[in-house]
């Protein structure tokens, strides 16, 4: 890779800087998509301890790449996201990545297959991760921030995709109390 190509990379991801999402944080500023995915990176990190058996630089290039097609489509948030919006962030995602210098590009492919499939235990410790970072932001974010449907999508949401998992499970029921002692329940 060239350091112009290096550099043609850092542009396109920079978007993400200032490409909102639908939470805000907790003084009420709109997050972008660069912090949850940096946070999601330092959640896999601070997970070294409890699943000794992932690999953590895997995972964590897991969670630093996973929203890169957002750059092209912005962020639509998982309960207005359409299987069009999948297709079209997908087709302009994989045109880009189809772009970037062989090893990279196999690379990052790579590690989309395999958080696609679900199969290894780093994609679905990504994918609860997900999921769990953006309910942990809601419950840091102030209650009239939420829409009507975030009140119920934060008492279900990824409960799914942590049963793999008895600490995530325990994680999890955690982050339900949280939301409960928000919503005064």
């Amino acid at each position: 890779m060239t350091p112009k190509e290096y550099m043609e990379i850092l542009h396109t991801a920079e978007k993400l800087k200032d490409t909102t999402r639908h939470c805000t944080t907790s003084k009420r500023r709109t997050e972008s998509v660069a912090e949850h995915s940096w946070r999601l990176a330092l959640m896999a990190i601070l997970l070294r301890g409890e699943f000794p058996e992932a690999d953590i630089n895997k995972l964590t290039a897991m969670c630093i790449i996973h929203d890169l097609g957002e750059c092209f489509t912005g962020d639509i948030p998982t309960f207005s996201k359409t299987d069009k919006d999948r297709e079209t962030e997908d087709r302009l995602l994989n045109k880009w990545v189809g772009s970037l210098p062989a090893d990279i590009s196999s690379y990052f492919k790579a590690l989309y297959r395999e958080m696609e499939e679900q199969k290894t235990i780093e994609a679905k410790l990504f994918k609860a991760l997900d999921k769990l970072e953006a309910l942990i932001q809601h419950n840091e974010s102030p209650l009239d921030t939420w829409s009507e449907n975030e009140r119920e999508l934060n008492l279900t949401y990824g409960t799914d995709t942590v049963a793999f998992s008895e600490w995530l499970t325990e994680l999890r029921k955690v982050i339900l109390d949280e939301t409960l002692d928000k919503l005064g329940k």
